[in-house]
């Protein structure tokens, strides 16, 4: 097959949603196939809708992957009837984010309209596939293919799991690009009035909303655990995996995530993983068996959490085995993105019927 794919930026950058479609075409060039990365430049949401002035849709590929985050970009590129299928790989939508409803309903109309255009669907989880389809009259083929979760490989050992747990220090890991979405703020206040000695890294880029950072560095210095909370930035390989050992829990209270890699990364490690009930979060976290799931934005809930965890290193110990399980059972990355391909492959063979 010859493949194009659209992306914002470099197919380099450290988030879930690259991860995936950095896999993904990894995946294809193994099979053989030509994959061509089309890509457009980071600008603001409304920026990007200029480009529907002069972007184009490559004309010389079998089928055409989307990233959905492109969408502003791409709508008047995908009207009219299409020369081979268009292929929306959808990790969440914009409009399912936290935000003042005026301004989702704006996004919400914008990403219909795109949504209206494509072909097919690529979704990242059940709770991505419900909520595209609520947006659309006339429903396209989907494939639900969950995203890679096993770059770092077997999980550690069970004797290592439970040693880990009778550490002193309570090691916190919150992994993720620093952005309001993400809520870094709500793990802020849960532990502004932890008594006990712990640890929190916060591994993830420190660019993307350099406002918002400047904010969460105010609130440390404000609560005084600038000792205790540590921005570590982007990391990968090595140094990330000398944390994740490290760590006791992984904490994301997202107000929003249409999977979560991260969650099962942190399994991995045997890390319990708290998430929020928005989302889809609950497609990977069992509540009180493997992890917690609390209510978005709720600091309380979320340091109530954190004190069984701390305080009662039994249920750790029986919770980080739990979740070493879950991680175990989520699916080979390689039988996903076989499904992928098929699905890729029958498109292109339905397509040309037409």
């Amino acid at each position: 097959m010859r493949i194009g794919l659209i992306i914002y930026g470099s197919l380099d950058t450290l988030s879930g949603g690259y991860l995936y479609d950095r896999k993904l075409v990894d995946f294809l060039r193994s099979q053989g196939d030509s994959l061509e990365i089309i890509s457009l430049p980071w600008r603001n949401y409304a920026a990007h809708l200029t480009d529907n002035l002069h972007f184009r849709l490559p004309p010389d590929v079998d089928i055409l992957i989307q990233d959905e985050l492109n969408h502003p970009s791409l709508i008047l590129a995908n009207r009219g009837k299409h020369r081979y299928p268009v292929i929306s790989l959808v990790h969440h939508l914009r409009c399912s984010e936290l935000r003042p409803n005026w301004q989702n309903v704006l996004y919400r109309l914008v990403e219909k309209k795109y949504l209206q255009s494509i072909d097919g669907f690529i979704f990242n989880s059940r709770t991505t596939e419900n909520v595209v389809n609520s947006l659309l009259l006339n429903r396209q083929p989907g494939l639900v293919a969950y995203p890679p979760t096993n770059r770092f490989g077997e999980p550690i050992s069970e004797e290592d799991i439970m040693a880990r747990a009778k550490t002193d220090e309570f090691g916190i890991l919150f992994l993720g690009n620093v952005i309001y979405r993400k809520g870094l703020h709500t793990l802020i206040q849960a532990i502004g009035d932890q008594q006990s000695a712990f640890r929190v890294d916060v591994v993830g880029s420190l660019n993307a909303e350099p406002q918002y950072v400047k904010q969460i560095q105010e609130s440390i210095a404000l609560h005084n655990l600038s000792s205790f909370v540590f921005l570590r930035g982007p990391l990968d390989k090595e140094p990330l995996v000398e944390i994740l050992n490290r760590a006791h829990v992984l904490v994301v209270p997202s107000s929003y995530e249409g999977f979560g890699i991260v969650y099962l990364e942190g399994m991995c490690f045997g890390l319990p993983a708290i998430g929020t009930t928005a989302g889809a979060a609950n497609e990977i976290i069992s509540d009180g068996i493997d992890g917690f799931l609390i209510e978005a934005e709720n600091a309380n809930q979320l340091a109530a959490r954190l004190k069984v965890l701390n305080e009662r290193r039994d249920v750790l110990t029986q919770m980080s085995l739990a979740a070493r399980e879950r991680y175990l059972r989520q699916p080979k990355w390689e039988e996903t993105a076989g499904r992928i391909r098929e699905f890729l492959l029958k498109r292109i063979e339905e397509f040309s019927v037409y």
